[in-house]
């Protein structure tokens, strides 16, 4: 099998913006939650901390184009720049791509990723604190919002599925108005010498529990990505964490899971997502979420299993998106750590040549 292409998801927000000042302190970035996270439970690695890279500001050419070196080496086809567009043309964190738009580097692909939600308090142990509202202003601006993205659009390294710009959107469910948005973009990018767009929704299932959002066909997306944590989840494992949390105070946690299945959800039009850890107490704390027991040889299995689970699709088609290349306050990267070193990037080159039958 050949032509799987992984994507990997890219948080553009290291580097100092006056929101973050605002809400954060003076100077804060997601470095500033990555290095001061520490052990809540036994057993619990934290911090992770940056190797080869570095504790890198996104505001320097140099930092990105290190990315790119890397990604480019372990067979990362594109980055998906989450995007902002909060409603009448409030964007946060648009630097980074901007100067890639402007410069023609880094030479790795992208697409954007519409992180269409409200910015809250909720990471940081303040859920009722609304810092950005998001917002959707109907036909007007949705022509606006296509027309701040139509220049990364037509960027040559643009990542295309059948010459159609990819574009991914994070909670369709809270979209109004969803097969408006994509008929009156899908017109836009013809109107504007496009063959169309591909439109990906994401379906997200964190725990397994139940999808909040399956239409993505009926309302007019080109694919749908199952986004699941490798979690074992057992009901002795949820009655552990009800009494660890409630006397102990520790997060809930869940064993890194060995079985694959649920990649697809058994249907055969999902798209798969990965990952290779997740731990977002340095965001949240004790109400955080754990994945215990993750390493890259389980992540390099686990990435074999979901490329090959694409080989039914179409060449084009066969995305592998992998959360994350940067997430560091989510415990989910790629970048080299001073735990395994280049380890993850390794088992994401490994699992892909596993899937194709290579040694």
């Amino acid at each position: 099998m050949s032509g799987v292409r992984p994507v990997a998801f890219y948080l553009p927000q290291f580097h100092p913006v006056p929101e973050n000042d605002q809400f954060w302190g003076t100077g804060f970035t997601e470095w500033t939650n990555t290095a001061k996270a520490r052990p809540l439970f036994p057993g619990h690695h934290q911090p992770h901390l940056p190797a080869d890279l570095g504790f890198y500001d996104l505001r320097l050419a140099a930092a990105r184009e290190a990315q790119s070196d890397l990604a480019q080496q372990y067979g990362v086809t594109a980055f998906a720049y989450w995007h902002y567009w909060f409603g009448a043309g409030r964007r946060i964190l648009e630097r980074p791509l901007a100067e890639v738009l402007a410069t023609g580097s880094p030479r790795v692909q992208f697409c954007l990723a519409w992180a269409n939600q409200s910015w809250t308090g909720v990471w940081h142990g303040d859920p009722g604190r609304v810092l950005i509202e998001q917002t959707y202003g109907g036909p007007e601006d949705y022509r606006a919002h296509f027309a701040a993205v139509l220049p990364a659009f037509r960027d040559e390294r643009y990542l295309r599925v059948d010459g159609k710009p990819v574009f991914y959107v994070f909670r369709p469910e809270e979209l109004p108005d969803r097969q408006l948005f994509i008929e009156l973009w899908q017109h836009l990018a013809v109107e504007h010498g496009l063959p169309g767009l591909y439109l990906v929704a994401e379906v997200s299932d964190l725990l397994g529990r139940q999808p909040v959002y399956c239409d993505f066909a009926a309302d007019g997306f080109d694919a749908g990505v199952h986004i699941r944590l490798p979690a074992q989840v057992t009901k002795t494992a949820e009655q552990r964490n009800r009494f660890a949390r409630r006397v102990l105070r520790w997060p809930e946690s869940y064993p890194y899971s060995a079985d694959w299945s649920y990649l697809s959800a058994g249907r055969d039009d999902l798209m798969p997502c990965v990952y290779p850890n997740w731990d977002n107490t340095p965001r949240s704390g004790r109400d955080g979420l754990v994945i215990t027991g993750s390493h890259p040889d389980k992540f390099r299995d686990l990435v074999a299993a979901a490329a090959s689970g694409t080989a039914h699709r179409p060449e084009p088609e066969r995305l592998l998106w992998v959360k994350s290349w940067n997430e560091w306050a989510e415990g989910n990267y790629l970048e080299p750590d001073l735990e395994f070193g280049h380890g993850w990037l390794e088992a994401l080159r490994d699992g892909v040549a596993m899937a194709r039958g290579a040694p």
